[in-house]
């Protein structure tokens, strides 16, 4: 089954590969008769005699749900136990060490495409630690910043879920090739603008000039859309019969989205406080 988005169509062969061995819902296991004894051959309860290979379940809406909330909860609790647990004397390594690890992290998953629940969790922790230490410094330098950050995140989610449901902004192939350019040129442009803030030079999309918000609101516009990606996997992902095990990629995806859209939301509302 072919599919515009190229990160599922690695997905889509992966799954094609599974069902042709016999271990997919649609394969030769799942079929009547599978693994039936021919005239003379030994009963399938007889010692020895291979058992036929059980059906792979595919992903459904629901998996991908369960698998969401779980990750997010993660995050969150990660996050709350950062923020208490680290005393403001290790704020900076933290932050730093966390971001650096679930970059490597998140590159390893989404390059790998692995459907590993263990690295996924374990993204979700790292994530946690990084959300929470980033939260806590804005937080006290503008009270009630964070809740507001995090409820502009999820209102903006469910506006981009209302919006593909109702078709108003469709994953074209065109519009899937341009949201994968520019995804990775602002990746790209953020890694440069890390490391040389770590060299002391400032290049100004960072310091609340006019060219920090416009970059902010660049970036907050594209991973809004960026969740149209999300929501177009997870659509061709159940109709291709994907394994329910992606339903952690699916999840994956989400949260990055999710983390990202929130610290570009707290950037630029803390462009917009006063100097009390």
């Amino acid at each position: 089954m072919k599919t515009s988005n190229p990160v599922l169509s690695r997905l889509g062969q992966a799954a094609e590969r599974e069902r042709a061995a016999g271990y997919g819902p649609y394969g030769p296991a799942a079929q009547p008769g599978y693994g039936q004894p021919a005239y003379g051959d030994p009963y399938p309860t007889a010692t020895g005699y291979p058992s036929a290979p059980p059906a792979v379940q595919p992903m459904t809406i629901d998996d991908v749900v369960v698998k969401t909330v779980t990750v997010l909860g993660i995050t969150g609790a990660s996050a709350v136990a950062a923020w208490t647990l680290i005393p403001d004397s290790l704020m900076g390594p933290a932050w730093i060490g966390a971001a650096l690890t679930g970059l490597v992290l998140g590159l390893v998953i989404s390059f790998m495409r692995m459907a590993n629940p263990a690295l996924v969790i374990a993204y979700a922790v790292i994530e946690g630690v990084f959300v929470g230490m980033v939260s806590k410094f804005f937080e006290t330098l503008y009270d009630g910043i964070v809740l507001q950050a995090a409820t502009a995140t999820f209102g903006v989610f469910f506006i981009m879920g209302a919006l593909y449901k109702a078709r108003v902004i469709r994953a074209t192939p065109k519009f899937v090739r341009g949201m994968i350019a520019v995804m990775a040129g602002l990746f790209a442009v953020m890694l440069i603008n890390f490391v040389l803030a770590m060299f002391d030079i400032n290049t100004g999309l960072r310091d609340g000039s006019p060219l920090a918000i416009g970059f902010s609101l660049v970036c907050i516009v594209v991973a809004s859309l960026s969740f149209i990606l999300n929501f177009n996997e997870i659509e061709e992902g159940v109709r291709m019969g994907l394994p329910a095990r992606y339903s952690w990629t699916a999840a994956f995806g989400i949260l990055v989205g999710l983390v990202w859209l929130y610290i570009e939301i707290l950037r630029l509302l803390s462009y917009f406080q006063g100097d009390d």
